[in-house]
């Protein structure tokens, strides 16, 4: 029997399962890249205005640390600058979270074993993962490029960005089934995949920053460093794209050859045994959902760290980036006051909530993990009850959102306080934070309420997410209807600093999550765990 019999059936299969979940990230990775071009053409509409915006960025080290250095002043190299650089980033974890999940994820539950046993070879797992991840890569990029192509930018540059993202996508799904043959738990595995994107991103910042200097070479080790390397819209340089297919080629490869030297269910490194009895700490839910949750909140309280510095360290100086008036324009209206400094502040503080909010339905996602994995019978089959088992898991969600928020709010704050040398400004940064809070929490309300009455679609609430963020970042832009803004919870939330604090808003947002939540509890409790 083929090593890879069975491949085409176990393709369907993950297909099946993420069929909903997939089209929701390829379509809204597609979006993010299209809007975000045609809102820059409406921001700099001169070349006179994208050659000062372009400098001031480069010269701005902690954003080249942060998107990347731009190597052109075309409209196509500045409106993508994100993309390039956190877009690639997230496209990367997109691509090995589901090469993990469709092959060490099943192999850790026991499903694969059962496959395993009719007539499947023993690569087609693995081969199956593989081909989902590269095919949304594939996708991704391919749909990018079209949609770069429909709002007027040049063919040429469009396709050089599309094949970048997917070479990048393809590159670290060969990460992603590297990791998975190294340990023998799926969480160990996204630990080690995240860690070498975290390693292949602060190689691109370094050597971005330094420029031509000694270490500029760093950004030539790092996967994400060979994708703005392509440079679309800015000369582009195609045989970088073979950087990317080989690294993609010879990890594969050798994620096959690990794939045979190791028995199912077991990793090439030997796991760390654990205490003989449990402590203290895990003797109640809440303990044992913080237990669960700690690595990741952990991991995300870093990245809030730094971004909050970053966007308080250069607020200061955003006059002199954001100097054209359709740029200025378009992040006043956003952050809702005339005053550049603070319309960008309260710009920024409201995506850091947007973005404490994956963590928050990340986090409230483990209960339907935990029930379709059997570990919720073993939990309520002891003396816990339905109701503290969900709420531990709630309220790890909740106070890890507060927490991140809290964290950016406090190094952007301080870091813009450094700058004016007023400590008062550390207050008025932390309240733009605060704000956001309730709005986090209906998104956890959200995936709650889908838990406990519908829990199939617990998974679908991504794409509430991804329609929320769009509405809140292009809406303004595209002046689409007030109506349609205010579904958004995001757009119910006081523009701190540069307004006034609206209570009212903040705590129909409370209710609105409070009333989700307990929805999702009544649901929980009345219905059949499975």
């Amino acid at each position: 029997m083929s090593t890879l019999a069975g491949t085409a059936p176990l393709v369907r299969l993950a297909l099946r399962r993420d069929r909903i979940l997939l089209p929701t990230w390829v379509a809204g990775f597609a979006l993010m890249v299209t809007f975000s071009a045609q809102a820059t053409m409406e921001l700099y509409p001169t070349q006179i205005s994208r050659a000062q915006a372009v400098a001031a960025l480069n010269d701005a080290p902690a954003l080249v640390a942060f998107y990347g250095r731009i190597y052109g002043a075309s409209l196509g190299a500045l409106s993508l600058i994100k993309m390039g650089g956190i877009g690639a980033a997230l496209l990367a974890v997109l691509a090995f979270m589901l090469v993990i999940r469709h092959s060490r994820a099943e192999e850790e539950a026991g499903r694969l074993e059962l496959v395993g046993a009719t007539v499947v070879g023993r690569h087609a797992s693995l081969t199956a993962a593989v081909s989902v991840g590269v095919g949304a890569s594939v996708a991704i990029g391919g749909l990018s490029a079209l949609g770069l192509i429909a709002v007027g930018l040049p063919a040429r540059g469009a396709v050089a960005f599309g094949l970048a993202w997917a070479a990048t996508g393809c590159a670290f799904t060969a990460v992603g089934a590297f990791s998975a043959q190294l340990t023998a738990g799926r969480r160990a595995a996204v630990g080690i995949a995240a860690s070498a994107l975290g390693l292949a991103y602060m190689l691109r910042a370094i050597g971005d920053t330094t420029g031509y200097d000694a270490a500029g070479w760093l950004s030539w080790l790092s996967p994400i460093g060979w994708s703005q390397q392509v440079r679309p819209f800015a000369h582009e340089r195609w045989p970088v794209l073979l950087l990317l297919v080989t690294f993609s080629i010879v990890v594969a490869v050798g994620a096959y050859v690990l794939s045979d030297r190791r028995d199912l269910g077991a990793g090439l490194l030997a796991d760390r045994p654990g205490p003989a009895t449990a402590g203290e700490s895990l003797s109640s839910p809440m303990g044992l959902a913080w237990r669960l949750h700690r690595g990741t909140l952990l991991a995300w309280a870093a990245a809030f760290l730094l971004v909050g510095g970053t966007v308080g360290g250069i607020t200061s100086d955003v006059g002199g980036i954001i100097d054209s008036p359709q740029a200025r324009d378009f992040i006043t209206k956003l952050g809702g006051t005339k005053v550049l400094t603070d319309a960008y502040l309260a710009l920024e503080l409201g995506m850091l909530g947007s973005v404490a909010s994956v963590f928050g339905m990340q986090a409230a996602m483990r209960m339907r993990s935990e029930e379709t994995a059997w570990r919720a019978d073993l939990a309520l089959s002891t003396a816990t009850g339905r109701t503290r088992w969900l709420g531990s898991h709630v309220v790890t969600a909740v106070l890890g959102t507060v927490g991140l928020l809290a964290l950016g709010g406090l190094a952007s704050g301080v870091a813009y306080a450094a700058q004016l040398g007023d400590a008062s400004a550390i207050g008025e940064v932390l309240l733009g934070a605060a704000v956001q809070i309730p709005a986090t929490c209906v998104m956890v309300g959200v995936v709650v309420a889908a838990f406990g009455l519908v829990p199939r679609l617990t998974t679908a609430t991504w794409g509430l997410l991804v329609a929320f963020m769009l509405l809140g970042e292009f809406g303004p832009l595209f002046e689409l209807p007030q109506w349609l803004m205010d579904l958004s919870p995001f757009g119910h939330v006081p523009r701190i600093p540069g307004n006034e604090l609206e209570v009212v808003s903040l705590l129909g947002l409370a209710l609105v999550a409070v009333g989700l939540i307990g929805a999702g509890l009544t649901a929980f409790r009345r219905r059949d765990l499975g």
